[in-house]
């Protein structure tokens, strides 16, 4: 029996892993307007409009419906899925994953405690994993375990998002915007928390770079860059700087553009990393 892995649409991935996943979309809202993400927007469009409006778009789990009619159609082809999920602490597609599951004997749910380019790489490693001939309960088993594995970083280049979504003080993105602060934010027992600031995207790439070194990249496992925005102008700056950590080890990294989820709160201009750490 084949295994299928699905996803909602905030988990991020490289084009060439998510044409091998099934993705379920998270809904869109920008005041009256609704899309389904991926469907009835797609990514360029959602970051021209979150930078031309006044409003901060607000998104909503997967619809049951969704889940349901993925794990049919898996139940009719005789197949069994994986379902990753991006945390519960920031989401509620785990529950309505959960929900939608409990008829259908064939599908497991996983809750990756990350989003975007960390759930995305536990995801990679799952499709890995299924081609490597791993069942089911192995497989929902062993991720379980790995994902504790996994580092992520993200660089941000504004506060402006994260004020209109109430997360910074207008005061404190005023004084950020003067001094030119940028933010490193982790994901830490699920949820997101700052891991350090610094003045300048030179010295904020110089973080980010210590602190992945910090932990050390385990490359034998999926690495994944991300950028926020519809291009990729400020990733491609750490990336220069940074090629030493990936240097020798891979060509070049997968590179894949932030979902609406995530990127809603952090801005075009932002550059992530997730990759799975070096235990040696």
């Amino acid at each position: 029996m084949s295994i299928r892995i699905i996803t909602d649409s905030a988990v991020d991935m490289a084009d060439h892993f998510r044409s091998k996943a099934i993705q379920v979309p998270v809904t869109l809202t920008f005041g009256e307007d609704e899309y389904i993400d991926g469907v009835t927007i797609d990514r360029d469009t959602f970051y021209r409009k979150l930078e031309s409006s006044d409003i901060l778009p607000k998104t909503s789990q997967p619809s049951l419906v969704y889940f349901e009619k993925a794990f049919q159609e898996l139940q009719e082809n005789g197949e069994e899925g994986l379902v990753i999920t991006q945390t519960s602490r920031l989401s509620g597609t785990y529950q309505s994953a959960c929900l939608a599951a409990k008829e259908y004997p064939n599908i497991r749910v996983l809750d990756s405690y990350n989003a975007s380019v960390g759930a995305g790489v536990l995801a990679e490693y799952a499709l890995q994993c299924v081609d490597n001939g791993m069942n089911l309960d192995q497989l929902a088993a062993h991720l379980e375990e790995k994902k504790a594995d996994i580092g992520v970083f993200a660089r941000m280049d504004t506060l402006k998002y994260a004020v209109k979504g109430g997360r910074v003080s207008k005061t404190a993105a005023i004084a950020g915007n003067i001094l030119n602060i940028k933010p490193l934010i982790t994901i830490r027992d699920g949820l997101v928390v700052m891991a350090g600031k610094a003045r300048g995207i030179k010295k904020a790439n110089k973080l980010l770079m210590e602190k992945i070194e910090e932990l050390g990249i385990d490359h034998t496992m999926p690495l994944l860059l991300g950028y926020s925005g519809v291009n990729d102008d400020s990733l491609q700056e750490f990336i220069k700087m940074g090629k030493s950590l990936w240097d020798g080890q891979v060509n070049r990294p997968d590179i894949t553009q932030i979902s609406s989820s995530i990127g809603c709160h952090m801005g075009p201009g932002a550059a992530a990393i997730a990759f799975f750490i070096d235990k040696k």
